[in-house]
């Protein structure tokens, strides 16, 4: 092996070389990989990759907002299955430029990838301030900023389990609270843009791009790989051969057919039952807000008793809230639904990005598996909310969405076992 492949005495040094049958190996360690376990360095990456959590994930949540105001505004003449549209293909395309953002980060590092993502995410914002019809909106909000998103959340994701170990589901928790806290930022501060003032939808676009451009610059800077970058093989195809990691590619991909349905239809569900458009897009802000505690708890509950035990019990969960979806009518109702499946779902994030960087045996390759299991997951993303969007146009109701989305939520669940369990972990113990 050449010296530029060689990894750090403290990593594994046959993950990325190439085995005797030509093959990649990609479970190959020697000797276990130490972590520092905190430091100033690594809570900079950890404070980093919370900043890049608000910007994205956070606004993404505010895609409910979008909905609502397009049905009603510039797509007026669309059906909410056809403008559910942009927001499926943003969330497709932010798991596609993680699957590429998590493999250049282990290739390149994250300075390099991140700065020019920042520059795409944004452009991607201010073209949407300017669009009018639906195929503008899916090609600048949609295609470019699912891309930007991506690119900016596979090197972030992947850089904080390179310095943590036992404490990562804490670390990664607080990272990712971030998206909580700008899930309420985002989606009160567009409600009250659009609908209270006189900017418009152009600058009330506009005010929110120049915010996430002055947040992520910085936060680009610090988001910096601990292990020399990995040298051969930009993706890890024979990873889809272990057996575990494919349950985990299953689990994510049932989950995510139902993890973001709320998000994007709950302000429509709520406007449908006789709430006023001010309130129903208060729903996405008070589900954000319900997430934080979640997503802070469920980290440190991966700590103590392994991942996809965590992963497991908080996809149940999640599936038995949206099976109770199809039930709920009253303002009051409504509004609680919001919070709770906000505050029982708001783990599953957590629970599963540690997961997924848990699988790899060779740190150097977490960002390659967190990739490859949310371009699997992106599939799901693309052909979920033009599905949930068909099937309320078509029986003008929400009971058969709930229906679908808590049933492959528990398939999601029983997947997350099934991950565990062929990993030779006891079904009681920690896993």
């Amino acid at each position: 092996m050449d010296k530029t492949d060689e990894p750090l005495a403290e990593t594994p040094s046959s993950q990325d070389k190439e085995g005797s049958d030509g093959k990649d190996s990609v479970q190959a360690p020697v000797t276990p990989p130490s972590f520092p376990e905190g430091g100033t360095k690594a809570w900079l990456v950890a404070t980093g990759h919370t900043m890049t959590m608000f910007t994205t994930w956070g606004y993404l949540y505010a895609f409910g907002v979008y909905q609502t105001y397009y049905e009603t505004h510039q797509l007026r003449d669309h059906s909410p299955s056809d403008i559910a549209w942009i927001g499926s293909l943003q969330f497709f395309f932010m798991c596609l430029g993680m699957l590429f953002g998590g493999a250049l980060f282990d290739r390149f590092g994250g300075t390099i990838i991140l700065l020019p993502a920042v520059l795409v995410y944004v452009f991607s914002i201010m073209m949407t301030s300017i669009c009018l019809k639906l195929w503008e909106f899916i090609l600048a909000q949609g295609l470019l900023g699912g891309i930007g998103l991506g690119l900016l959340l596979g090197p972030s994701s992947a850089a904080t389990p390179q310095y943590f170990n036992k404490k990562r589901g804490a670390a990664m928790g607080l990272a990712l609270t971030g998206s909580s806290v700008d899930g309420v930022v985002f989606p009160i501060a567009l409600e009250r843009m659009l609908q209270n003032t006189n900017l418009g939808f152009g600058w009330s676009v506009r005010i929110c791009g120049f915010i996430i451009l002055g947040l992520m610059v910085p936060s680009s800077l610090v988001i910096q790989p601990r292990l020399p970058p990995r040298k051969r093989k930009f993706f890890l195809p024979r990873a889809f051969l272990e057996i575990p990691y494919a349950w985990i590619l299953f689990a994510c991909f049932c989950i995510f057919m139902a993890i973001f349905t709320p998000p994007i239809f709950l302000p429509t569900f709520a406007v449908q039952n006789g709430m006023s458009v001010e309130l129903a897009n208060y729903l996405i802000a008070i589900l954000n807000a319900a997430s934080w505690p979640s997503r802070l708890l469920c980290g440190v509950l991966a700590d103590k008793f392994g991942a996809l035990n965590t992963l497991t019990f908080v996809s149940l969960g999640t599936g038995i809230t949206l099976l109770c979806w199809q039930v709920v009518h009253s303002h009051a109702g409504i509004i609680v639904f919001s919070a709770m499946f906000g505050l029982i779902s708001g783990g599953v994030l957590t629970a599963g990005m540690v997961a997924f960087a848990s699988m790899p045996s060779n740190p150097q390759n977490i960002g390659t598996y967190i990739g490859m299991a949310f371009g699997v997951g992106g599939i799901a993303t693309l052909i979920a909310p033009p599905i949930d969007g068909a099937l309320i146009a078509s029986y003008h109701g929400f009971v058969q969405v709930s229906i679908l989305s808590g049933v492959f939520c528990l398939a999601g669940a029983v997947c997350a076992l099934l991950s565990k369990l062929t990993k030779g972990i006891g079904l009681l113990a920690k896993g």
